[in-house]
């Protein structure tokens, strides 16, 4: 069976919220899922995943909430040989501030430069107009693994 990992980064829990409604679709889509709220760089590596989905929020000045911090950290010092890992990012931030999801750009980036391979668009959710992200992520998900 296909694995799919979901990692997620979050402050007050909406971004767990969004993962733990799409686990099941992926479970449909025939994957086995595994949730990571306290994410190491080794459950990411170790070996690569069939499919990876990130649920970033972005906190304080386009920073990765707490308990994300030492993933991304692992991630810059070390690196990782990511080719071949094929993952989507949901962004959720608040767009009354200039670094409006910049934590997910940010991890966008870092997993690209690594030679990971995103699969379809980036889905950033505003805060400031979406009141439960995690609707907004079930309906993305919902094309996503279609297009998987």
């Amino acid at each position: 069976m296909p694995t799919a990992r979901i990692f997620v980064a979050t402050v007050f829990g909406g971004a767990l919220d969004v993962a733990e409604e799409i686990a099941p679709l992926l479970r449909e889509a025939g994957f086995e899922v595994t949730i990571f709220d306290q994410p190491v760089l080794e459950a990411l590596t170790d070996p690569l995943p069939d499919l990876a989905l990130f649920c970033i929020s972005t906190t304080g000045c386009g920073d990765f909430p707490g308990n994300f911090v030492a993933f991304v950290q692992a991630l810059d010092e070390r690196g990782a040989a990511l080719q071949g890992l094929r993952y989507g990012l949901i962004a959720i931030g608040d767009s009354s501030y200039p670094t409006f999801c910049g934590a997910g750009r940010r991890l966008d980036g870092l997993l690209a430069e690594y030679g990971a391979k995103r699969l379809g668009e980036r889905l950033e959710i505003d805060a400031m107009e979406v009141l439960h992200p995690d609707e907004e992520g079930v309906a993305w998900a919902e094309r996503w693994i279609e297009q998987l």
